[in-house]
């Protein structure tokens, strides 16, 4: 082999070797992470923000190879978003994914929420927006006001499923997501059977929030769904514990008391009749399809079991109703008076 061959084979060998070696950079591991973390790439930020942080979280090690990457696969508009970055990703896969935007959504579940600052909480953590941010949106009426809520009834619209929604979704997004699962849930027959009771699906949702905090038992949920019902027909107060505790902020509360009975609000309904004006806590879908299929009986009052055992007593006659009500205090007394001189002793040993 002449001289210039050997040349001409040794440059063809280097440039294999330099096309090999720049393929391994881009197309082969690059990331350096434990598997499934997500990196989040806020609204606004610009390239230089996503190569730094790229690289303070040492998801990469350095910004040369990155840069070619993002040349060769001309990234210029950045997409802001939550992405799911694997151990050993290539450069060229990392960069593919930030270029179309191809994020991992979160996860929302709603089950019980008792209050709009709650949710704002909730949602607070798990996406761009804060909770100060969200409850803005849920006081304001005119970001209500299309969804044909408001302030207080906003809850009523927040059906207790399973949502998955990008991480950089806006408040107005997000409960966009939330009340199309409302509306979806509230098919013909639903909406006939609301009108059946003389209800407005509000007032379904509000009176199943009712169901939903005064017990977990399915068969007892519908009896007290018709208890409700009876008393609003024959225009007695609904007299509801959980309205009062909703009132007061105060959901630990085991004994209700006549101080409690008196607080001025319009969820007190032991002070003002009806339904109040929007949900205690968010119905779950069993307590709605409660109060929508409630019996026909003539139960006008109900009241803990004192045997604790989750169920509730049904009568239609107060004398009665006083009867297993004094059974019930009486046993909430004995276990408390119990509790609390386990507890003394317990701080004397």
């Amino acid at each position: 082999m002449t001289r210039k061959k050997k040349i001409f084979a040794g440059v063809i060998l280097a440039l294999i070797f330099l096309g090999g070696f720049i393929g391994w950079k881009l197309f082969g591991p690059a990331t350096s992470t434990k598997n499934g973390e997500f990196f989040y790439v806020k609204t606004g930020s610009v390239y230089a923000d996503v190569k730094k942080e790229l690289i303070q979280k040492k998801y990469i090690p350095n910004e040369r190879w990155f840069d070619l990457a993002t040349k060769l696969l001309r990234y210029k508009t950045i997409k802001p978003g939550r992405y799911k970055i694997s151990k050993g990703m290539s450069l060229i896969k990392l960069v593919r994914m930030l270029r179309g935007g191809n994020q991992s959504q979160v996860t929302l579940v709603i089950t019980k929420i008792r209050t709009k600052e709650d949710f704002a909480r909730k949602t607070g953590v798990l996406f761009e927006f804060d909770s100060v941010q969200m409850i803005r949106f849920l006081n304001n009426t005119d970001s209500l006001k299309k969804f044909g809520l408001d302030s207080n009834t906003v809850i009523a619209g927040i059906m207790p499923y399973t949502y998955n929604l990008n991480w950089n979704s806006s408040p107005d997004k997000v409960f966009q997501k939330i009340y199309t699962a409302f509306e979806t849930f509230w098919t013909k027959e639903r909406k006939v059977k609301a009108d059946s009771l003389h209800l407005t699906r509000i007032e379904v949702s509000a009176l199943a929030s009712i169901v939903e905090e005064e017990t977990n038992k399915k068969e007892d949920k519908y009896k007290i769904a018709s208890t409700y019902l009876n008393r609003i027909r024959t225009g007695m107060k609904l007299q509801a514990d959980p309205t009062v505790k909703f009132a007061l902020k105060n959901f630990a509360l085991k004994r209700i008391t006549g101080a409690h009975l008196i607080t001025d609000s319009p969820y007190n309904t032991y002070l003002y009749a009806g339904i109040p004006p929007g949900p205690i806590c968010t119905p779950s879908v069993e307590s709605i399809e409660a109060v929508l299929n409630a019996p026909r009986t003539d139960y006008l009052y109900f009241v803990a079991s004192h045997k604790f055992d989750g169920t509730s007593v049904f009568t239609s006659k107060y004398n009665d109703h006083m009867k297993f009500a004094r059974l019930y205090q009486q046993e909430l007394t004995r276990r408390m008076d119990s509790a609390s001189k386990a507890k003394n002793i317990k701080a004397l040993q």
